[in-house]
């Protein structure tokens, strides 16, 4: 049987630079709530009309808006981008051992909502097109939900969650490009691929200094909004490009000479504390005026919000008693199935990515409103639920015990 759950016992080390990255997530998990409640409170307030307004003002060529979404999310994704590379490199998924369990778990947990909206849209083809928002999952919203109940949860299961949701993310990468890809401009295709021929010549060349990259990483940036590929897929091919070095004689990549690492450490806390916060504030706000509960039962909301709540639950729980049933992994160290089941409901919170996928899936306004209805509705019940399991259920004992 292979486990996943690491190889000393639940009071072995955890990386350090793991736990860092843990404890920042949580705090801008907690920070992501505010916002969240802040923007909703904002867009039905007498601010309301001022708030609208200025996310559609122009600012040389883009509104605040599309600077929001595509600019500085595009750092998002450089950073989304240096996660995905680190962990597969010398982290929680740098083996195959330690890929099964949050992989097929990740797989499950979008190939499910995914259907579940397909199946409550699919006679409408304007709709459809948004099968991909209930399949991401939030992971500064779930582990500011985990912070929340404190050594209750064993930190395997913590880094179980981190990693499948670094993986869902990874996904969720792929779809934006391969689904939600405009007319390709063949010239700028042409001018982005010259640019990481030169961004992958600095790697090869051993080249330690960030800058060349990350000027690089805006004309390469430029090249792809131009070309009709979403603009922010830009900084997860810079991410890729960017060095990362292990120290001659230990089995990962040191912070002090790896120029990922650097990178990375310079990223995580604007990133968590003013970019994400930024982006939710302008997409989570949704006026109710006029709305009542039946929004809800509408295909469209109801396709996001029960491929949130169910479909990640089924897809994530049920991934994962087959996985281990079948004898290919372990349950996380000390973490019961009650604990288990209680993460899945959590991975139904789809905050940031969801609402990306949302806004590149819908030009219309009003649509756009209906997915931030089941987005705001499925993420609250999934984490609601899966705190209160997660309050009442306790840790595995050792067989010895």
């Amino acid at each position: 049987m292979i486990s996943t759950s690491g190889s000393g016992p639940e009071k072995g080390r955890i990386n350090s630079t793991l736990r860092r990255f843990l404890d920042s997530e949580t705090s801008a998990g907690l920070l992501l709530m505010a916002v969240a409640m802040l923007a909703v409170a904002t867009a039905n307030s007498p601010l309301s009309e001022g708030y609208f307004a200025a996310l559609h003002a122009y600012v040389g060529p883009l509104s605040v808006q599309h600077w929001i979404n595509d600019a500085l999310m595009a750092v998002f994704f450089l950073m989304v981008g240096l996660e995905i590379k680190r962990e597969m490199t010398d982290g929680q998924l740098s083996s195959w051992p330690r890929r099964i369990l949050p992989g097929i778990a990740a797989a499950g947990g979008m190939i499910v909502p995914a259907a579940i909206y397909a199946a409550l849209n699919h006679s409408d083809p304007g709709a459809i097109r948004g099968w991909a928002i209930p399949s991401a999952t939030d992971i500064a919203f779930a582990l500011g939900v985990l912070s929340l109940l404190g050594p209750r949860v064993p930190t395997s299961l913590k880094v179980f969650l981190t990693a499948l949701a670094i993986l869902d993310d990874l996904g969720a990468v792929i779809i934006i490009a391969l689904f939600y890809t405009g007319n390709l401009s063949l010239p700028d295709l042409a001018g982005a691929a010259a640019v990481v021929a030169a961004l992958l010549a600095l790697n090869r060349a051993r080249v330690k200094s960030l800058v060349p990259y990350l000027l690089l990483g805006v004309v390469l940036w430029v090249f792809v909004y131009r070309s009709g590929v979403h603009a922010t897929l830009a900084g997860v091919v810079l991410a890729l490009t960017i060095p990362i070095k292990r120290t001659p004689g230990t089995p990962e990549a040191s912070p002090q000479v790896s120029p990922l690492h650097r990178l990375e450490q310079a990223l995580h806390a604007p990133v968590a504390f003013l970019i994400v916060p930024i982006f939710g504030f302008a997409n989570a706000g949704v006026s109710f005026a006029g709305v009542t509960p039946a929004v809800l039962a509408e295909p469209l909301a109801l396709g996001v919000a029960g491929g949130l709540v169910v479909g990640k639950l089924v897809g994530v729980f049920g991934s994962v008693f087959l996985v281990v049933r079948s004898g290919l992994a372990s349950l996380p160290a000390a973490a019961s199935w009650g604990q288990v089941f209680g993460v899945a409901l959590l991975c139904g919170i789809g905050f940031t990515m969801s609402l990306f996928i949302g806004s590149l899936a819908f030009e219309d306004e009003a649509l756009r409103d209906r997915v931030k209805f089941g987005i705001l509705a499925g993420s609250m019940v999934a984490g609601l639920a899966g705190y209160a399991v997660l309050r009442l259920t306790r840790r595995r004992r050792p067989a010895n015990a």
